[in-house]
């Protein structure tokens, strides 16, 4: 049986090690990367395209939720099982939402977290169900997150048909970032593809024209709606009594 391939990152050089010791303590396991920043990780993955990647949340530069979002966006085959000390309901709920297949608290026992990259490298999922649930319980109540600023502009470009390459060069942005703030807008929005976006971006900028009796919103449009849905009328207010 082929080995289980490994991409360890940590910034705690301690707890790196620690983790690489116990992996490769498991002759179906073999470590081929561990990295000590997000950055580096992401590079090892695309290069090396593990089976599973051992990702902490809490990391300089490039952290281990954008790791995530990134890997996603970038459709590499790698599992990411993530490992952490501390994480918010919100962290939790990013890290599901971005792909993460497995969730493994650092205080919990070591044979743990074998377990759990067994699993995910078969194709299966470890969520502990008592940091889970609760968190989807909640998440589920809360409204929709808005998006930021940087989202709204790359959502006009999308309605209006340009590509990430395109919208890329014009943000000054490499076409993988744009791929991972593509990823956070789908989450947001709860849509699963730039077809569907543009298409509610379109339907939301005409409602929005024919709210406001204006002829001149066009290209105003998403920006004005997203911020007037996220509850900054400020827009809205000038926008209507000029």
């Amino acid at each position: 049986m082929e080995a289980i391939s490994i991409v360890v990152t940590d910034d705690h050089p301690a707890v790196l090690h620690g983790v690489v010791d116990v992996l490769e303590a498991n002759s179906d396991m073999t470590v081929v990367a561990a990295c000590p920043d997000g950055t580096a990780a992401l590079r090892a993955i695309r290069e090396l395209a593990p089976t599973v990647a051992v990702v902490d949340i809490l990391m300089p530069g490039l952290n281990g939720l954008d790791l995530v979002a990134s890997i996603s966006a970038e459709r590499c085959p790698t599992n990411v099982v993530v490992l952490t000390a501390t994480a918010s309901e919100e962290q939790l709920l990013t890290a599901i939402a971005g792909g993460a297949k497995g969730i493994v608290l650092k205080d919990a026992a070591l044979p743990e977290l074998v377990q759990c990259v067994r699993r995910v490298a078969a194709g299966g999922q470890w969520l502990p169900s008592n940091l889970i649930n609760a968190a989807l319980a909640r998440g589920a109540r809360r409204a929709p997150e808005p998006l930021t600023n940087r989202e709204r502009q790359i959502v006009e470009m999308v309605a209006g048909g340009l590509s990430n390459k395109e919208i890329g060069r014009r943000l000054d942005l490499s076409e993988g970032t744009v791929k991972v703030h593509l990823h956070n807008v789908y989450q947001k929005l709860r849509v699963n593809n730039r077809t569907a976006l543009a298409a509610m971006t379109i339907t939301k900028r005409a409602s929005l024209q024919q709210n406001l009796g204006c002829t001149q919103c066009e290209g105003y449009g998403y920006r004005l709606l997203t911020k007037y849905d996220g509850n900054d009328r400020s827009d809205y207010a000038a926008h209507s009594n000029p």
